[in-house]
């Protein structure tokens, strides 16, 4: 497969319009919501996440055709006093699934992160997106806890007034 995996330059048209399309194409899809991505998101998210340094955007292209994208942010562990590298998004088109573009992706982040010096990746899935908990399973990821008595960690949000 002659698909490449490059950390994207967001001053560049043709990456800031690959991230736009494949996020689009993600959020549009049942497991990111069912919903397209708002005018706003279009023209400002490029600019937006060029402005904070820890936001690293890996791209997949099949020649000039975006096919795949990782949304990172970095962290930080207090308990382990380290950064840590999120996969805030991962998606890959619709006609790409299944050739091994996620898990490349994947495995971009985790090379930036190890450069980064962080002490983990993490992420968040839904429940119901099995193929993803596979992947994420057969890449090294495993529910987080500190002490089975206590149970998993559960990822939670407080929407705030726009």
């Amino acid at each position: 497969m002659a698909v490449e995996i490059v950390k994207a330059d967001l001053g560049l048209p043709a990456h800031a319009g690959a991230l736009f399309e494949v996020l689009n194409a993600y959020a549009s899809d049942a497991m990111g919501g069912g919903e397209s991505l708002s005018d706003f998101v279009r023209d400002n998210l490029a600019a937006e996440l060029k402005k904070r340094p820890n936001a690293h955007v890996f791209l997949a292209f099949d020649g000039e055709r975006a096919v795949g994208l990782a949304t990172c942010i970095e962290g930080f562990s207090t308990f382990a006093c380290k950064p840590l590298l999120n996969i805030h998004d991962l998606a890959v088109m619709p006609g790409y699934r299944g050739q091994g573009i996620a898990r490349r992706l994947i495995a971009r982040v985790e090379e930036q992160a190890r450069a980064l010096g962080c002490c983990k990746l993490t992420l968040e899935v839904l429940e119901g997106n099995a193929v993803a908990r596979a992947l994420y399973r057969s890449s090294g990821f495993a529910g987080y806890e500190l002490d089975p008595a206590t149970g998993k960690a559960m990822f939670m949000h407080k929407p705030l007034d726009q």
